[in-house]
């Protein structure tokens, strides 16, 4: 019986190159730009700014500090959560304060 050649070292690392490439390109740099997008978010948050927190609470940015951020939550109720424990942004002042002034100016 003819002896066969053991494959190559580098024949059988190839499926797990690849198998890390899929994950890479499947997995980890989608979850890298969510986060960079999340923290982008956090970094241009302003007063007025309408926010949902992690918990699903609706609230209106009123203070900024660098760790914590102020929620008006209804009248007279107001909340200081943590950064990172706002979720999304509804609707950005900003953004709305140059859609105001781009009418006024057409």
């Amino acid at each position: 019986m003819p002896q066969q050649a053991a494959p190559s070292p580098l024949a059988m690392l190839f499926p797990f190159v690849m198998m890390f490439a899929i994950f890479y390109l499947l997995v980890f740099r989608p979850q890298a730009k969510v986060r960079k997008d999340h923290e982008r978010m956090l970094k241009g948050l302003k007063k007025h700014d309408d926010v949902v927190t992690t918990g699903g609470m609706f609230g209106t940015v009123v203070n900024v500090k660098p760790e914590t951020v102020t929620l008006r939550v209804d009248e007279n109720v107001r909340l200081e959560v943590e950064k990172s424990a706002i979720a999304r942004l509804v609707r950005s002042h900003g953004a709305e304060a140059q859609l105001v002034s781009e009418e006024k100016r057409a």
